[in-house]
């Protein structure tokens, strides 16, 4: 997985990028084809914003949170992201394999 952080109107600290890492494992414990993340995180006036672009096997997928505080933006973030990212897992695989309603539909016909 290739992570890239960067700071828009903000000075990316060590300790920073590693709350963001260390957030963004529970991603790849889920999901074991993320290709690439981009973390973007800016300041506007009051409001810290935190954005996350995961590229994954077939999609990409764009999380954005606003708050007052910039770790709990990423702490949203995070969970934004964790439901789609388990969403797409799920709807990759198939539950239904073979029960197919024209199937039970032919059989009941004959």
């Amino acid at each position: 997985m290739n992570l890239q952080v960067c700071g828009h109107h903000l000075e990316i600290t060590p300790a920073l990028r590693d709350y963001v890492t260390g957030k963004l494992e529970r991603i790849t414990r889920h999901f074991d084809n993320v290709i690439d993340v981009n973390v973007i995180l800016s300041v506007d006036k009051l409001n810290q914003k935190a954005e996350v672009t995961v590229h994954l096997a077939g999609k990409d997928v764009y999380v954005e949170s606003v708050d007052e505080d910039l770790y709990a933006a990423i702490d949203g973030l995070v969970d934004k992201l964790e439901r789609q990212v388990q969403k797409y897992k799920q709807k990759l695989q198939d539950h239904h394999r073979g029960n197919k309603i024209t199937d039970h539909i032919v059989a009941e016909s004959e």
